[in-house]
């Protein structure tokens, strides 16, 4: 661990204390990681949305440092936190689009590689979002690999370390994951 990673995990130990100082010292450091992981997200929407991926890091990054804040491991715990930040923002604007057009048509999603294919729309991002709630409720872990690998953006490797599991483990997790959101998502 490098100092630099010493400092994150001191800041953000005084962000859960209450020392909303840290959050203003947090922000510069974590900016760069952070804008990247929005970026990635943001390259899976429709073109023509209307967040920027800087935004996105500005509307997570309100959403994390208001209110009481959980204590968080170390600066990728927190960037897997912010990336599942992001994700419920980009749902909340999904629904919000979705509700002015009162509904619009729901469309099937369909999976790739990675999950959702490139320029998901509100619709199918909702879809996901639902099924990815519905996949926490069977099985823990998987979601919260789906979380840390598609909005996170982390490797496999990087999502063993904040799971605390081995890259073994979290690919096959990752791999049934996939297979049951397919499911789920094709009977949608």
């Amino acid at each position: 661990m490098s100092s630099h990673d010493g400092s994150v995990t001191g800041l953000l130990a005084a962000l859960h204390a209450g020392r909303g100082d840290a959050a203003e010292v947090l922000l510069p450091i974590l900016y760069r990681e952070l804008r990247g992981i929005a970026a990635a997200q943001m390259s899976r929407e429709r073109s023509g949305h209307t967040l920027t991926p800087t935004a996105l890091v500005h509307e997570a990054w309100l959403r994390l440092v208001s209110g009481p804040q959980p204590e968080y491991r170390d600066r990728r715990h927190f960037l897997s936190i912010a990336a599942i930040a992001m994700r419920r923002v980009l749902v909340d604007h999904a629904r919000g689009l979705l509700r002015d057009k009162r509904g619009g048509g729901i469309h099937p999603v369909t999976l790739v590689t990675g999950l959702a294919q490139d320029g998901t729309d509100p619709a199918e991002l909702i879809a996901l979002d639902a099924a990815l709630d519905r996949l926490a409720a069977h099985d823990a872990i998987m979601a919260r690999v789906v979380e840390l690998r598609w909005f996170g953006g982390l490797t496999v490797e990087e999502a063993a370390e904040v799971l605390d599991s081995s890259p073994r483990s979290v690919n096959r997790a990752w791999t049934a994951a996939r297979a049951w959101l397919a499911r789920e998502l094709a009977g949608a």
